[in-house]
């Protein structure tokens, strides 16, 4: 179950993450937002990571297995890397309609080898 809730609250935090991080650049089609100067848009930014941090350090404190959890470190980042980019290829998609390429899914494929090895080998 541990290992349930630790994927289910990085999945949340990297949502968090993703718009703190890029959601500004869709911010800017609203005209409240273009006035604000950049420190502004620093602050909004650490406002919505900060929900994140309370999200992934939970996530990662019941994950590892020191703390009695499923996963290695090497796992757990390797684990948040994947929800990152899954996260981020569904914002971009949905805000930015950007299209996959076949480069895209090659690097989707080399993720999915390197979930392989970090759980494949210990």
């Amino acid at each position: 179950m541990k290992g349930i809730y630790t994927i289910l609250l990085l999945i949340c935090s990297n949502v968090f993450m993703t718009f703190a991080w890029y959601g500004h650049l869709k911010m800017a089609e609203f005209k409240w937002f273009q006035a604000l100067p950049l420190i502004g848009v620093i602050a909004f930014s650490w406002v919505i990571a900060f929900f994140e941090y309370c999200l992934q350090v939970p996530a990662n404190r019941i994950g590892f297995e020191a703390n009695g959890g499923p996963f290695s470190l090497m796992q757990l980042k390797v684990i948040q890397e994947v929800i990152t980019l899954v996260v981020f290829v569904a914002f971009s998609a949905l805000a930015f309609h950007m299209q996959i390429k076949w480069n895209h899914i090659l690097a989707a494929l080399c993720l999915v080898g390197a979930v392989y090895f970090v759980f494949g080998f210990k």
